[in-house]
């Protein structure tokens, strides 16, 4: 065994040997994989295999087209049969709202290119007849995926990194993970056969890696204890059945009809699949539990559980019904399996928290379908330091240290029963909840606030009736204009025309202090740094030159500062600043980073009156002239007092409209609160959510982290050079230079459908020609129609050039507009009171 490598792979599985096999493909010589068993020991030995492309995520979406594609190459590479069946994938809709899903889905699919077809139920029929269509209103079918033996496909794909040098040791146990300053020493445990158990022996050694990667699955609990992280990666049981063969099929196949697609019924929670004459039935039911919260006992090797045929029912009568020639046929086989989840369903793929070199792919609960893309995506961020696509919805640290087993093991079984369940863009599960509260939540909450979870935090997305049932947002809820639009709407007129309250506590806030803290700000970030007590927006980059981290840098001292940044990804944005930090003490200086996320709450008051509130409560010597242009001009950042409450005020409104953000101790925010509610009630003040916001950023085009702005596109292609001071250096500049502008940010005005406006994810054509994808939508209340931002090849980024947007697979006029379509001047945000 090799003791000193480039890179560690920790996991023998599909996704283990993806990656193994690709960072050899990309260039890296001195790999190695290891197994505690044996290859395919975990969840690949019992999973189905099959490769749906099917998926909301755009990222996501990239790593499963990926690995279909990928996979059809395997044997003529390697020599060995992937088993790769491309039978198609037929997912039917029993609703209206279900065919309205699918829509909304394929807007995704063709920005990737994924092919699919519209099937009507008679055309189901005809191609199908095993099929009951009687109840369907139609399907979406993906004739180029289908399913695959995981054991072959992924035996191929080590056998191909064999040939590419890769060195595969099986049955070693990693445990201990040491970062010695340049690189990990792993302590390896030879496993051995004892009694029908796999038991360690006294065998050890240690490898030296410059890189780990782990992918080990259902172990991932004790993969982060080793490393002294947290995860929410935890198995949930999945559960599926072979029949005995059926006669009404094996007629039909003896007649030399081609074998039936993947059937999906979402609305009855099951996908069905051809096996040996018979049928696979996997369900995806409610109450199936976690398991292994605490880690994998090591009697459990290639393992099941007992089957709990009560609990999949529902879903083993309704396949009966979809397919009646089954009901007479008897079960040949079953399996019930761990499959590792996380909360949000999607993979842990990227850099580990606090660790250097340390890369992490774990919770796959379609693992065989990622493993292929992923180890392609992963072997780009470690080789050439980042992928080309923005990985950032994937990032382990998308999760914060808050996390703990009880939340990961509840709300993963929650993803499990809502693998099929309707997924509404504006859907939010309520497993786990309320968990992290500001101390105003109980007040918004009695004031009708539809809250949506961001991090882990409660924050308002809208307001309905104050006497809704518990139950109102679920029903709210659509993939057109849901119940939740119009309340929405008038919140969003109430900014424009009046004044709202935004809550905004769950934004990141950090502050980063000492004698290194202006120059390595100054390297930090793209955009010149701020006079003491004003403001500046600007970019974080990576090496590569694109979108990291947008910060609001708050300039409090010469060498003090406080940065917001986007309240999604807490450890995500504090652990890059950190990391970057401590590279750069060396020169600079000492640099104190802090996160103060929870320490300070935040309210933002925005709208025409918004200075008339905040003039009734501000005490000041001279409070006529404390909010004046000249005593707080926009941009601009001064402590103030509220009432008896102190405030780090800062002019700036996301809204584009005049406004503040009062940053506040949090343990006064319910002071603050009725304060500014006595005081806004004869101006009219409406508490307003995050989904009028997102609009009426829009209307200014404010980029948005995670949609406009990511790390596969740079400020320049975000077409925002204003905040870039080509006069520095900064870290990234010339990557980012080099690229040039491949694609540009734009705005543009949609003559959408009366009942829908676009979600983000949607098409753009001139004519028949893809020209590029929305990354945000909504509805625009200043002037009356459909608003979206995306990104365009830049020939098509004039402004009055007219394209076509596909919404509810229909296309609709499009036409690119001026940067900032409302109050493109900022005459509004600077008015003088």
């Amino acid at each position: 065994m090799k003791t000193h490598v480039k890179a560690l792979i920790v996991g023998g599985g599909a996704i283990g040997t993806s990656i193994a096999y690709h960072l050899a493909k990309f260039g890296w010589d001195d790999v190695m994989l290891l197994e505690r068993d044996e290859l395919t020991s975990g969840s690949t030995w019992h999973a189905a295999g099959l490769l749906p492309l099917f998926n909301m995520s755009y990222a996501v979406t990239h790593i499963h087209d990926y690995s279909v594609r990928f996979y059809k190459t395997l044997e003529e590479e390697t020599g060995l049969n992937a088993g790769f069946s491309v039978v198609g994938n037929l997912r039917m809709a029993q609703s209206d709202a279900r065919m309205d899903e699918y829509m909304v889905y394929a807007s995704t699919a063709e920005t990737v290119g994924v092919p699919f077809e519209w099937l009507t139920p008679a055309q189901i029929k005809e191609r199908w007849p095993l099929v009951n269509c009687d109840d369907l209103n139609g399907a979406i079918y993906h004739p180029t995926d289908g399913y695959i033996n995981p054991a072959d496909v992924t035996m191929a794909m080590a056998r191909g990194a064999r040939q590419r040098g890769v060195a595969i040791e099986r049955k070693w146990q990693a445990d201990a993970y040491h970062w010695n300053g340049e690189a990990w020493e792993v302590t390896l445990t030879k496993m051995v056969e004892k009694g029908g158990n796999l038991v360690p022996s006294e065998e050890q050694v240690v490898v030296t890696a410059e890189h780990v990667v782990t992918a080990t699955g259902n172990h991932a609990q004790r993969t982060a204890r080793l490393l002294g992280i947290k995860t929410p990666a935890i198995p949930v049981e999945h559960q599926f059945i072979v029949t005995e063969p059926d006669p009404a099929l094996v007629d039909y196949r003896k007649a030399g009809n081609p074998e039936h697609p993947v059937l999906r019924d979402a609305d009855a929670k099951w996908y069905v699949r051809e096996e040996r004459g018979g049928w696979i039935l996997g369900p995806y039911e409610r109450n199936a539990p976690a398991r292994f919260e605490y880690g994998v006992p090591d009697s459990f090797r290639a393992d099941l559980f007992p089957l709990d045929l009560d609990r999949i029912e529902e879903e083993y009568m309704s396949m009966i019904h979809r397919l009646p020639s089954s009901e007479t046929v008897g079960l040949k086989d079953d399996f019930n399996g761990p499959i590792c989840y996380t909360p949000d369903g999607n993979p842990l793929v990227g850099p580990a928290p606090g660790l250097r070199n340390m890369w992490l792919a774990e919770g796959f609960s379609f693992g065989i379908t990622a493993a292929g893309g992923t180890g392609h995506y992963m072997a780009q961020m470690m080789v050439e330091g980042e992928a080309e696509i923005d990985m950032a919805s994937l990032d382990p640290k998308r999760f914060g240290s808050w996390i703990t087993t009880e939340y990961g093991a509840r709300k993963n079984e929650e993803a499990y029963s809502h693998v099929y369940v309707l997924h509404h863009p504006d859907e939010e599960r309520e497993a786990c909840r309320p968990l992290r509260t500001a101390p105003s939540y109980d007040r918004l909450k009695a004031r009708g606030a539809q809250f949506g979870v961001v991090n882990g935090f409660e924050r308002p997305n809208y307001y309905g009736p104050v006497d809704a049932p518990a139950d109102f947002d679920h029903g709210a809820r659509s993939f057109r204009r849901g119940g939740w639009w119009q309340y929405a709407v008038e919140e969003a007129k109430a900014v424009r025309e009046g004044v709202g309250l935004i809550d905004a506590s769950a934004f990141t806030k950090h502050t980063v202090k000492g004698p290194g803290a202006t120059a390595f700000l100054d390297w930090f970030t793209c955009n010149r740094l701020p006079k003491v007590g004003r403001i500046n927006l600007t970019y974080a980059l990576t090496p590569q030159g694109t979108t990291r981290t947008e910060y609001t840098i708050v300039r409090l001292g010469e060498e003090s500062y406080y940065l917001v940044s986007s309240g999604a990804l807490t450890d995500y944005d504090g652990d890059y600043l950190r990391k970057c930090a401590e590279d750069k003490a060396p020169e600079f200086g000492y640099i104190a980073v802090e996160d103060v996320t929870t320490q300070w709450g935040v309210f933002a008051i925005a709208g025409p009156k918004s200075r008339d509130v905040l003039n009734e409560v501000i005490k000041d010597a001279e409070p006529g002239t404390a909010l004046s242009n000249k005593r707080f001009p926009w941009l601009s950042q001064r402590d103030i007092e509220l009432g008896m409450c102190p405030v780090r005020a800062i002019r700036v409104a996301y809204t584009g409209e005049l406004g503040w953000e009062l940053h506040h101790p949090i343990e006064m925010q319910n002071y603050l609160f009725d304060l500014l509610e006595d005081a806004g009630r004869k101006h009219g003040m409406k508490l307003v959510g995050a989904r009028a916001q997102n609009w009426l950023r829009q209307e200014k085009s404010y980029r948005a982290f995670g949609n406009e702005l990511g790390r596969d596109a740079t400020p320049l292609e975000a077409d925002l050079p204003r905040f870039v001071d080509q006069s520095k250096d900064f870290q990234g500049k010339d990557a980012m230079n080099a690229l040039g502008v491949r694609v540009k940010c734009v705005t543009l005005l949609i003559d959408g459908p009366e009942d829908a406006d676009p979600w983000g994810a949607e098409v753009l054509f001139d004519g028949s020609q893809r020209v590029g994808r929305l990354t945000s939508g909504g509805y625009s209340v200043a002037f009356g129609k459909s608003i979206g931002m995306g990104y365009v090849s830049p020939d098509k980024a004039e402004i009055g050039q007219k394209l076509k947007v596909r919404i509810l697979n229909q296309l609709w006029d499009a036409e690119v507009v001026e940067d900032s379509p409302y109050d493109p001047r900022n005459e509004v945000i600077r008015v003088d009171g």
